[in-house]
């Protein structure tokens, strides 16, 4: 009987990731947001914890040579920061903010857990 009992405790673990994608555990972004914080370069931040004026040159070169970029809000939340298809000028010039406070306006959105925005504007504050 345990034995029933762990299979079923396993196979309740295992479908959870599944009812949650099921479940619609996301939102493509038709809200629009502003959200006030600094640029990360995600690399060095999840790796190391970096950020701040101090790594602010490091976070430039990072996220101008293809590593991908963040935003950590006010509030302690970090977004990956992306573009839209149709105009990148306005995540490109976010690049040159990495380490720095600026104000992102884009529209939000969520999947499996990530929270992110799709940058439309940005500007030092």
């Amino acid at each position: 009987m345990k034995r029933f009992h762990v299979i079923a405790l396993l196979f309740a673990l295992l479908a959870l990731p599944l009812a949650a994608l099921a479940s619609g555990d996301h939102d493509h972004g038709d809200e629009g947001v502003t959200v006030k914080g600094e640029v990360l370069d995600l690399s060095c931040y999840i790796a190391h914890g970096a950020k701040g004026e101090d790594h602010a040159p490091c976070a430039k070169r990072c996220v101008k040579g293809g590593q991908p970029m963040g935003l950590l809000a006010s509030d302690g939340t970090v977004y990956l920061l992306y573009a839209p298809h149709d105009d990148a000028s306005a995540y490109e010039q976010t690049k040159d903010f990495a380490g720095q406070q600026v104000e992102v306006t884009g529209k939000a959105a969520t999947n499996a857990g990530i929270k992110g925005i799709e940058v439309q504007s940005v500007k030092a504050i």
